[in-house]
């Protein structure tokens, strides 16, 4: 069994949490800011920022980008592309063909 080295971290903000990786992002100021309705509250962390990065805050936005852009954002996986076309589809909304 092998172990996992754990840091103790604490953010701007004075969270303590502790981390393996050298993600500097603090999970308990993630989870404070993720959207609570809407389709990028579906999304798993990594996958709402991607889009953030990106500038994409509606479907309508997303709709802009095709499936291959969305899936080459780092963060993005096919979970969350099932997600984002499902959340298109029900706004009569699809990925922009290439």
């Amino acid at each position: 069994m092998s172990s996992v080295n754990k840091n103790l971290r604490i953010c701007q903000k004075g969270h303590r949490y502790y981390k393996s990786t050298d993600c500097p992002t603090c999970p308990i100021c993630e989870q404070e800011r993720a959207p609570k309705e809407g389709f990028l509250s579906t999304l798993a962390a990594p996958a709402r920022r991607a889009l953030e990065s990106a500038g994409v805050k509606t479907v309508h936005q997303l709709s802009s980008l095709s499936a291959s852009e969305v899936l080459s954002l780092h963060g993005m996986g096919p979970g969350s592309m099932k997600k984002l076309a499902e959340a298109l589809h029900a706004k009569g909304l699809s990925f922009r063909k290439k």
